[in-house]
């Protein structure tokens, strides 16, 4: 029996922690930047956001944990880990999205909200 991998044991893969025979490098960076879209007005912003600095964008509040970026020598990547909390939302519910943003592969794993759309672009 084939069991697939759960989410969280596919993350070490891409982000390319398990290293293969040619070590894959992140670079600890301290800013985010974010592309949102709300998908009633089609209005796209671009967002800088601190590590651990909360960031509003329509009802969303936006946490960046973590982000790192490819070295400059390698082909361009950035990876976020978010917390991402919807104020519209009971104070009880979970985050709407807690997890990695991939620059170069952003449907691994994305945020799942009827109004907003969050991308990671780069981290700074």
């Amino acid at each position: 029996m084939i069991r697939a991998l759960a989410p969280l044991a596919a993350v070490p893969l891409l982000l390319g922690l398990a290293r293969p025979a040619q070590a894959q490098e992140w670079v600890e960076k301290r800013t985010a930047q974010l592309q949102a879209l709300d998908k009633v007005t089609a209005r796209i912003t671009v967002l800088d956001a601190p590590l651990n600095q909360p960031v509003r964008f329509g009802s969303l509040t936006i946490t960046v944990r973590a982000c790192n970026a490819r070295p400059p020598d390698e082909v361009p990547d950035a990876a976020a880990f978010l917390e991402v909390r919807d104020s519209l939302a009971p104070a009880s519910a979970p985050p709407a999205f807690r997890g990695w943003l991939l620059a170069n592969a952003p449907a691994a794993n994305m945020l799942e909200h009827p109004v907003y759309d969050l991308r990671i672009l780069e981290c700074r």
